[in-house]
């Protein structure tokens, strides 16, 4: 590309139409300082109390993979165990521990137990699995729910599901009705 030459009358009709024009001294722009954004409050981390008892009340045999789960505590009437079965509870939770190891199930357990207790769940399901690809054909963690949901102090009473909820990879748990429902007047107005 070549230059041009302005003529005058070029550079005088320019200036004409743009008007009084003053040189910019710098570039530059400088931001108004922001304040910072307030940072959040830190949640502190909620304290899950292990409810399991130190030691199992009496001994559990090993259970292999189609064999089914039932326990009743002491005190609590056998007929409960038909109503978990026929779904008289109705279900208000479900866990799910396939594919977990031992310990980060018994984590995952206590840890929903826990908030089940607190939003007053009565009756949920929790899915272990019936442990076919387990060594020795006994299931890990069939064994270790049977052991735990034993020990676990709000456990009234779980049983093996029916077929169409998973067998005898399921159970049914029936809690101890929470704290808080407990104050409550049956009394209607």
């Amino acid at each position: 590309m070549t230059n041009k030459t302005v003529k005058k009358e070029d550079s005088h009709l320019f200036l004409e139409a743009i008007g009084k024009v003053s040189p910019i001294k710098s570039d530059k722009h400088t931001l108004a300082p922001t304040q910072k954004p307030k940072p959040y409050p830190k949640k502190n981390a909620q304290q899950i109390t292990n409810k399991l008892t130190l030691t199992p009340s009496e001994s559990v045999d090993a259970l292999h993979a189609e064999d089914t789960l039932s326990y009743t505590a002491p005190g609590l009437q056998k007929n409960v165990l038909k109503k978990m079965r026929r779904g008289h509870y109705g279900l208000d939770a479900e866990l799910d521990l396939h594919g977990l190891t031992s310990a980060a199930a018994k984590r995952e357990l206590i840890k929903f137990l826990h908030f089940c207790e607190q939003d007053g769940y009565r009756c949920v399901r929790i899915i272990h699995g019936k442990g076919y690809r387990s060594a020795n054909n006994l299931p890990v963690l069939k064994n270790d729910i049977n052991i735990w949901l034993r020990q676990h102090q709000e456990v009234q009473a779980f049983c093996s599901t029916a077929q169409k909820d998973g067998g005898a990879g399921a159970v049914f748990v029936l809690l101890r009705l929470s704290d808080k429902y407990g104050d409550q007047d049956d009394t209607q107005y």
